[in-house]
Order: C-alpha cells, then structure tokens, then sequence
C-alpha cells in the first residue's frame, strides 16, 4: 500500500509511522518500521552509516514518495540539512522568505536565531554557524509542528555546535507543541538534546530509551545509558 502525505493524524501525536517500509533495488533500507512522535517531544534518531536515518526523515518530510506503509502527519513539516542549502544569489532575509506567501516577514525568525542584522547579507559571507543558523530560521519561520534536523551540526566546530545545540534547545521550549527529530551520528548529541533516543537497525527501531535527566544535563548522568547506546551501535566501550 503506497504511503499517502499529508495525512492528519489525531492528537497527541504529531506523526506515527506504522509498517514504513523503503528498498533500493535489492536492497531494503526500511524494513516495516514503526514509529510515533507525541507532540512537543524531543527525539533524536541513531543508526550506523546507511541504516536508514535519512531516508525515514525524508519519508516523513514528503521527500520520498517510493516508500509503503502508513505515514501519517500532522500540521507543516519542516527540514535542516547537514549543508545550509542557502541560495548564494540570494541575501539571507530572502533565503529564510522562500516558501512563504507574499508579504509575510521572515524578520521574526532571523531575530530568533540571533541573525537580525545580517538579513541583508549574502550567504557567501556567513561563517558555517550563521549560514546553520539561517537555514533554521528558514525552517522555523512556517511555523512546523514537526521540525526536522539532518545531522545540522556534524559539520560545525566544537564551540559553534555547543552554541547551535543550546539555540535549538531554547527555540524548542519556546515554541509550545513544537516535535523535534535529530538525526544524529553522536551519541553524546543525542543524550544531551533529546527526551528520547532512538536506534535504528536492520530497518526498524531496534533499541529506544527515555532520557531522565534534566536540563542542563552532565555528562555522569548519562553513563549508562551512553554505554548501552554504543553498545547498540556495536562501538566497544572506550572507542566512542
């Protein structure tokens, strides 16, 4: 059965997943998958190299249109990319604008993420942070209830990404009802950003767990359940 999107899905989920299932020639990435994001949930999704993160997120991004199974969602999605994917012939304000109806104001969304006064400058100019930052501002000036994030920060410095992980954890408190799904290689990220922490596996979500401690979280809080993600991920002890 071919998936169908968008399709509404009743509160309090914002988008489930059920028997997802997505091959690549002889090859099957997603292997009837099943999955639920609750409203205003954090959840961050691990998996080897060429497990299938990607692909589920763009199945539920609407991007892949070749899956099966049923894909339900529930208001605007929105998606930030590994790269910015900033237009260079275009200034920043007028990258963040793309998609929107006329006369709406991207401002607003530059102000949030720390951008109002470079609107007028060209992406070109940007350092890797500020252009992560415009793309964004780009995804959340529609206003998604489930706001997609493709490992945003794998290509940022260690001190920029400390700064984009506190930015979207603000943003996401702030924005009542928002879902966020990370799409992460680093164990640590997952830990820190997320409510709950996902492993995907021959195709399905092989190992998920809550993730109880509060915020600001420290690093021996989350010992165990650190160990036994990697375990997951088959990363012995002391590699990680």
């Amino acid at each position: 059965m071919a998936t169908s999107l968008p399709t509404r899905v009743a509160a309090p989920y914002v988008a489930s997943v059920r028997g997802l299932t997505r091959a690549f020639g002889d090859r099957t990435v997603l292997d009837g998958l099943d999955l639920a994001i609750a409203r205003g949930e954090f959840v961050a999704l691990l998996g080897r190299s060429g497990s299938g993160k990607s692909t589920l997120l763009r199945a539920l991004a609407g991007l892949d249109r070749e899956t099966t199974g049923e894909l339900t969602v529930d208001g605007t999605v929105a998606v930030a990319f590994q790269e910015p994917r900033l237009l260079p012939w275009k200034r920043v304000i007028d990258n963040v604008a793309l998609g929107l109806p006329r006369g709406a104001d991207p401002r607003k969304a530059l102000e949030e993420v720390g951008l109002g006064e470079l609107a007028g400058a060209w992406p070109l100019t940007l350092s890797g942070g500020e252009a992560q930052r415009a793309s964004l501002a780009r995804a959340l000036v529609r206003e998604p209830g489930l706001l997609l994030l493709d490992e945003p920060f794998s290509a940022l410095d260690a001190l920029t990404r400390i700064t984009m992980h506190r930015l979207v954890l603000d943003l996401w408190q702030r924005q009542d009802g928002l879902a966020v799904l990370l799409v992460t290689h680093d164990v640590d990220e997952a830990l820190l950003l997320a409510d709950r922490v996902l492993v995907l596996g021959e195709g399905r979500i092989a190992y998920e767990s809550s993730v109880e401690a509060e915020r600001p979280r420290r690093p021996q809080d989350l010992v165990t359940l650190r160990a036994e993600l990697l375990l997951r991920l088959g990363v012995e002890e002391g590699t990680g």
